[in-house]
């Protein structure tokens, strides 16, 4: 490891000199991309787990494919017939969740610690009070926990665990080259943005994220932004060597903002977002706070978690899981078969899945599950977004062209914004995992008025307001 660190000072004083940077400009560059070439090779292997759990649990056990048909066309009234309830597989999938979570919660109990089942408020918090310091034992058991709890039916999302698991990566790296606290702290910082941009294959997201999300305002952790490009590039180029170049989701070529008259329904979607984040997050705090004091084990409450969470699933199974094909199904709104059968009452299933799915998110995560409540924003902003385009899709004139994808994509991005606050993340990461770079300025416009209204409202805890309220707690250390 010696040999290692006089390396990379080496390597830095060749990158530096004669090139008008000073020390500080460069400061580590070399190390940020070791963070991002290690955390890519973790993120590549934690994926490898995901696909295995799907394989195994989620279509080995649970033949989640064949239950999970809203996507598909199948119309919501479906589920309730006599013969879908009778279907074995639907009752297994009731249990599974349950299951799922309370071997995640005990894997963490057991081998790293409770508190890591938050995933990205743990690494948030380890940035403003531990000095960046997670422990290296986070990554194998975060990653084979959320993986039981998600690839199980437990509703919740990846990323948190991916933060925390590149998070850990920086922290143990920086550990290793005998660094301070305050670059243990930047390239933890490093890790967490890798692992998003790796993940959700969207680099530049990924590294403005590592920078917004330690504050609730519009205020950023200025001294990682370099670390956090780099780490986040080399990360998803890493990523992408063995998973391809693609985006997350297919969108419709012609989703394209090119008449002003459309930023008044896009405004009217804001004020949906506005709401909806208020509900989302007033769920979860309100389900986290009851099970906080129901008198029982935690192993239990997880477990009650789980399956109040597959009770939902029964009815309508597309809220187990990650949700991902509700979001590629809110693309082809007004265009497919979905939710058919309502005829006009399309607009009421979207608005259904959402409360639900934000329901069933509050219930396994705010139990105590492992898993992060960033995917399931994701999810909630689609079916909103497209519920409101479908409506003014219905009630203007067609030559205005409302296009309900769009409203789909914009209302991704505006929840996510106004949820865990971080706008510039939120607009950039929509286009880059759509492959759609035409909304910018509606994503722009409702993501500024959802993240304004909703200022005081987040998921992460551990978020402190800005830099100088972090002064001002911590006695003049740097936030």
């Amino acid at each position: 490891m010696g040999r290692l660190r006089g390396s990379i000072r080496s390597l830095r004083r060749f990158f530096l000199a004669g090139k008008g940077l000073s020390f500080r400009t460069g400061r580590y560059f070399i190390e940020a991309m070791f963070v991002g070439a290690a955390t890519g090779l973790v993120v590549v292997g934690f994926r490898y787990l995901i696909n295995l759990g799907a394989e195994w649990i989620t279509e080995g056990i649970g033949h989640h494919a064949s239950l999970s048909r809203l996507s598909d066309g199948a119309a919501l009234a479906r589920f309730f017939s006599r013969e879908a309830l009778l279907d074995p597989h639907r009752w297994v999938m009731v249990a599974l969740p349950a299951v799922g979570a309370v071997l995640g919660y005990l894997l963490i109990k057991w081998f790293s610690s409770v508190e890591h089942a938050r995933g990205t408020d743990s690494a948030i918090r380890a940035y403003h009070h531990r000095s960046g310091y997670i422990t290296s034992v986070v990554v194998p058991t975060k990653s084979v926990a959320s993986v039981l709890t998600v690839a199980s039916g437990g509703s919740a999302g990846y990323e948190g665990p991916v933060t925390l698991i590149g998070a850990a990566v920086g922290s143990v790296i920086a550990r290793r080259l005998q660094l301070s606290a305050r670059a243990q702290r930047i390239l933890m910082t490093a890790g967490l943005a890798g692992g998003i941009g790796a993940l959700f294959q969207a680099p530049l997201a990924g590294a403005l994220f590592g920078m917004e999300i330690m504050y609730s305002s519009s205020d950023i952790a200025y001294e990682t932004a370099l670390p956090c490009f780099i780490s986040s590039v080399v990360s998803y180029t890493v990523f992408a060597y063995f998973f391809g170049w693609g985006s997350l989701f297919a969108m419709p070529s012609d989703c394209v903002f090119d008449s002003g008259l459309r930023l008044l329904p896009y405004f009217v979607l804001a004020l949906v977002v506005v709401f909806g984040v208020r509900f989302y997050i007033s769920t979860f705090r309100t389900i986290e706070m009851k099970f906080a004091t129901l008198r029982l084990p935690r192993t239990a409450k997880v477990a009650l978690g789980g399956l109040a969470t597959g009770v939902i699933g029964l009815f309508v199974p597309d809220v187990l899981g990650t949700s991902y094909s509700i979001i590629q199904a809110s693309f082809t709104a007004g265009r497919s078969e979905l939710f058919a059968d309502y005829g006009s009452l399309t607009i009421a299933g979207f608005v259904g899945f959402f409360f639900m799915k934000a329901i069933a998110t509050s219930l396994t995560v705010g139990s105590g599950g492992s898993g992060g409540v960033f995917a399931p924003a994701l999810v909630c902003g689609g079916t909103l977004g497209a519920a409101v385009g479908l409506f003014f899709a219905r009630v203007l004139p067609a030559s205005i062209g409302i296009h309900p994808a769009a409203f789909a994509l914009v209302g991704m991005a505006g929840f996510l914004a106004s949820a865990i606050r971080t706008p510039l993340t939120a607009i950039v990461m929509v286009a880059e995992i759509s492959g759609n770079h035409e909304l910018l300025a509606p994503a722009m416009w409702v993501c500024g008025i959802s993240f304004w209204l909703n200022n005081g409202w987040t998921l992460y805890r551990s978020q402190v307001h800005s830099r100088e309220t972090y002064v001002a707690t911590h006695r003049g250390i740097a936030g």
